[in-house]
């Protein structure tokens, strides 16, 4: 724990006191950086620069600090750009849900400025996803069973379904 400061000496002089003495007894030696001149930043003058360096350690995404209606902006127009990477037409249509609902939900009570914010229309998305996929080659379907060629008629349907079947039909 620290010393208090003893009446009649001055902040100042206690404080470089203090320095001095932590120096002697060398606390101050073999500091990382130390010998190495401050690093220059172009963009220290703009008061944000310790903003930047720290969100950057931190591994958050200048993304993150912008308003809400800018964020759900730029998740639209990344949608636009993947959607050709969704699997199914589902996952469009469950991904353009998703975002029109927080779209909504912050329309209601907008927070932040005023920024006039569209839905992401689901028709187009799907239209565009089945260009997409309509273009790249179909993928194979799973291997037909052994013995069967894939332009011949399928097989039988197993036991079971044949006696579901003479079950289920009328008697005459």
């Amino acid at each position: 724990m620290t010393e208090r400061k003893p009446p009649g000496i001055s902040f100042t002089s206690w404080i470089d006191r203090q320095v001095s003495e932590a120096a002697d007894r060398g606390a101050f030696d073999d500091l990382p950086g130390a010998g190495k001149p401050l690093p220059k930043r172009a963009d220290a003058d703009d008061g944000q620069a310790w903003l930047r360096d720290y969100l950057r350690r931190e591994g958050v995404p200048a993304e993150e600090l912008l308003p809400t209606p800018l964020k759900l902006r730029k998740e639209a127009e990344r949608l636009t750009e993947a959607v050709h990477d969704l699997r199914s037409e589902q996952e469009v249509r469950d991904a353009v849900a998703e975002l029109n609902r927080r779209i909504i939900q912050w329309r209601r009570i907008p927070v932040g400025p005023p920024v006039f914010l569209r839905l992401v229309d689901e028709d187009t998305l799907v239209h565009r996803w089945q260009d997409g996929h309509a273009a790249s080659p179909p993928v194979p379907s799973a291997p037909a069973p052994a013995g069967h060629e894939p332009g011949a008629a399928p097989p039988p349907p197993s036991g079971w379904w044949r006696r579901l079947r003479r079950r289920s039909r009328p008697a005459g």
